[in-house]
C-alpha cells in the first residue's frame, strides 16, 4: 500500500493593480533658425604692392602674423618648500644607504668572525700535530739525567 503524494497548489487568487496608461504626446515642429547671410567686412584692407628683386611685382592683400595664445602663468613655487622636499628625498636616501651599511657592516664582522675561528682550529690542530707525534720522533738535543747521556743534534732516522 502507498501512501498519496499530496500536492500543494497557490490559491487562485488574483489582485487588481493600478493601471496606468500613457498616451503618445505630438513633438513640438522643430524651428530652424534663419540661414547666416554673409557680411561684407565694414572696411576694405589696403592693397599691398611688392616689387620683386628680378623685377616682378607681386600685389595681395596684408595679412597680419597669427598670435600664439598667451601662456597660462604657473604660480610661483616657494623655494623653501623645494628646499625641504630635496630635504626629505636626500633624508630617504640617507636612510637607505645607512640600513645597507649596517648590513655590510653586521657582514663584514661575521665575516672576520669566521677567519679568526678558522685560524684558530688551524693553528690549535697544528699544536696538537706537534704535540702527539712528538714523541715517537726524538730530534735535538736530548738530556738523560739517569744516565747523564747528552745527545746534542743526533737524529735518529
Amino acid at each position: 500500500m502507498t501512501k498519496p503524494i499530496k500536492v500543494y497548489q497557490r490559491p487562485a487568487v488574483r489582485t487588481a493593480a493600478a493601471v496606468e496608461v500613457h498616451h503618445p504626446m505630438p513633438l513640438a515642429p522643430v524651428q530652424h533658425p534663419a540661414p547666416y547671410a554673409p557680411v561684407q567686412p565694414s572696411s576694405i584692407p589696403s592693397v599691398a604692392s611688392v616689387v620683386l628683386p628680378d623685377g616682378r611685382v607681386v600685389t595681395g592683400y596684408a595679412i597680419e602674423p597669427a598670435k600664439p595664445e598667451p601662456v597660462a602663468v604657473k604660480p610661483a613655487i616657494s623655494r623653501t618648500a623645494v628646499n625641504i622636499a630635496l630635504g626629505g628625498i636626500g633624508f630617504g636616501a640617507v636612510c637607505g644607504g645607512l640600513v645597507l651599511l649596517t648590513t655590510f657592516i653586521a657582514a663584514l664582522t661575521a665575516l672576520i668572525t669566521q677567519l679568526i675561528t678558522l685560524a684558530a682550529v688551524i693553528f690549535g690542530g697544528w699544536i696538537a700535530v706537534q704535540i702527539f707525534s712528538a714523541s715517537g720522533h726524538r730530534g735535538g738535543t736530548t738530556v738523560n739525567i739517569r744516565k747523564a747521556v747528552i745527545k746534542r743534534n743526533h737524529f735518529h732516522s
